[in-house]
């Protein structure tokens, strides 16, 4: 478990929120953002290699996994 306000303990939530932090500043209300801009930018972070995957991306991972449960 994890303490209110103790980020440090939460260190996957952390580096995803610092990807965010790359396209939408911290502050940066969401409201005025359109939904395509939204799209675009899970679309760019989930493209992007993870050392803890192998160098593969999410989006790689999730159609591999799909294959494997088509296949059982």
């Amino acid at each position: 478990f994890t303490h209110a306000y103790a980020s440090w303990e939460k260190g996957t939530n952390e580096r995803h929120n610092r990807m965010l932090r790359e396209f939408i500043p911290k502050g940066v209300t969401l409201r005025p953002l359109s939904y395509s801009y939204l799209l675009e930018v899970t679309d760019t972070i989930n493209h992007r290699p993870r050392k803890i995957m192998g160098y593969k991306t999410p989006a790689e991972r999730l159609q591999e996994e799909l294959a494997d449960l088509q296949a059982a």
